[in-house]
């Protein structure tokens, strides 16, 4: 057991897919005749012996994610969310996020999730052009996108759009007109990623690259500054919210929290314990936890909280850097180091991986 966080989240992960993206390499399954409720008996069952673990902390949070998990009868959604409220105590305001698909709608389902315990959707959209969600192996059309938006909309007060971005293809004003429909939604969260080839995909074996760099760089940091002129804050590498709309479950990883996590390709953090599927449990060093804390901490637009990570570590984070290199990036305005907090810069946050290369250097 160990001291409560100020964020406590639970992550509820479903592996199945009606089928499999190309650009994707987490961890999924495209399987039919799922014994569905056998399984979610077994993440109960997972969330009892984690329970055991961390029965002091207040839940503030729950995420289904995937897979595709809006392929869970809402009825099994209801049965996890009712276990947690018996077994932990919970905010009263407790962010319960779900991702769905756009084609894994039925009828009323958004309002059968909602009923079920759903309080903030997170809606996969991907493309709302054609040609674009055929190249990135989505099987809903654009149309289908856009009706689910509006569903979404009405039924939930909390909602988020994920998109991906900056395909080989695209260009720069395309892109621009993407970004005017998707903010003519007025979703409260928006999560859009820069399409990368990872060598575990569909793309990777068909030798697809990647948008030029220099190009990617200036679509993202078009994306940035659009954004903030519709009101939304970029508090995150790749995530826009309204104010007081940041996604709260997210932010327990990336600010270092604990969570616990369920189902085959879920991990957790209780302090320096890790946790992964079925029940594994290791000891990390604090030298790793301080490493998992500076990546995750650094996408961050309010970067790294010192204190925090030296409660978390018992490392000075000052210690724990190269501080030469530090010296170095700062000169160059990649970084900015004070006394309570390390971040990154406007600048920075487009060369992440060079920062943090060098940090560890």
């Amino acid at each position: 057991m160990t001291n409560p966080s100020q964020k406590f989240g639970i992550y509820i992960h479903w592996p199945f897919c009606l089928s499999k993206c190309p650009y994707c390499d987490f961890f999924s399954q495209i399987k039919k005749n799922i014994p569905q409720d056998d399984i979610i008996n077994e993440y109960i069952s997972d969330l009892d012996f984690y329970h055991n673990l961390t029965d002091n902390q207040k839940v503030t949070s729950i995420f289904f994610g995937g897979g595709t998990p809006s392929l869970i009868k809402p009825q099994n959604i209801e049965k996890i969310i009712s276990h947690i409220k018996n077994k932990w105590k919970c905010a009263e305001d407790i962010e319960i996020s779900l991702e769905a698909n756009p084609n894994t709608n039925h009828k009323n389902m958004f309002s059968e999730l909602k009923k079920a315990g759903i309080n903030r959707l997170s809606l996969g959209v991907q493309s709302l052009n054609d040609e674009d969600l055929k190249f990135l192996g989505r099987t809903h059309s654009s149309k289908e996108a856009l009706a689910a938006a509006d569903d979404v909309i009405r039924t939930f007060d909390n909602h988020s759009m994920d998109m991906i971005y900056a395909l080989p293809h695209q260009n720069i004003n395309s892109w621009r007109q993407d970004l005017e429909k998707i903010t003519g939604f007025s979703f409260k969260h928006l999560s859009l990623y820069q399409l990368t080839i990872e060598d575990s995909t569909a793309f990777y074996a068909k030798k697809i690259n990647a948008m030029e760099e220099n190009k990617a760089i200036e679509i993202y940091n078009l994306t940035s500054d659009f954004l903030n002129s519709k009101g939304y804050e970029h508090y995150e590498i790749s995530n826009f919210a309204k104010n007081g709309f940041e996604a709260r479950h997210n932010l327990a990883y990336w600010e270092g929290h604990d969570y616990i996590g369920v189902g085959k390709s879920a991990h957790g953090r209780i302090g320096l314990l890790a946790t992964t599927h079925c029940r594994n449990i290791e000891n990390l060093t604090p030298e790793e936890r301080a490493e998992e804390l500076l990546i995750m901490g650094l996408r961050l637009e309010n970067g790294i909280n010192k204190r925090a990570f030296f409660d978390k570590t018992g490392i000075a984070f000052n210690n724990f850097v190269n501080s030469q290199k530090v010296q170095n990036m700062i000169k160059q305005k990649l970084v900015l180091d004070g006394d309570t907090r390390f971040k990154l810069t406007k600048d920075g946050r487009n060369l992440l991986n060079y920062v943090l290369s060098e940090i560890f250097g």
